[in-house]
């Protein structure tokens, strides 16, 4: 007599079945989820930009005087603190541009990232 009973389990080719669409959708996910997290990161530079440049212009007009270092912000209570760049990863990696200021004091008269990569949109960082 026969044994009808049968070993329940997946085939080698139902297994290869489930990886390949596996794979075919993490080949399609992969590099929207790359995008965005640069698009991301962008955003924050975007906005880092903004905020700090606005508090330059304010700090400016304020004192009569530009910064002399992005914190002199700080100290007097335009920022929090100094953001960070989200691409270099650090506070410290702003290029600070300096002119003179409507006194004819030299300081602080922009701000521009650190990091040397180049953005979505084809232009490098520090130049946004």
């Amino acid at each position: 007599m026969r044994d009808s009973t049968r070993k329940s389990g997946f085939t080698l080719v139902e297994i290869m079945v489930v990886m390949a669409i596996i794979v075919t959708l993490l080949a399609i996910a992969v590099p929207f989820y790359t995008t965005s997290i640069v698009r991301a990161k962008e955003s924050v530079l975007m906005s880092n930009l903004f905020t700090m440049r606005s508090v330059i212009d304010q700090y400016t007009y304020d004192k009569e005087e530009p910064p002399q270092a992005l914190d002199d912000l700080v100290r007097e209570g335009y920022l929090r603190e100094v953001p960070v760049d989200p691409f270099t990863e650090s506070r410290d990696s702003w290029e600070v541009i300096t002119d003179t200021g409507p006194t004819g004091q030299s300081g602080v008269f922009d701000v521009r990232s650190g990091s040397d990569r180049v953005g979505l949109n084809g232009t490098a960082y520090k130049e946004w």
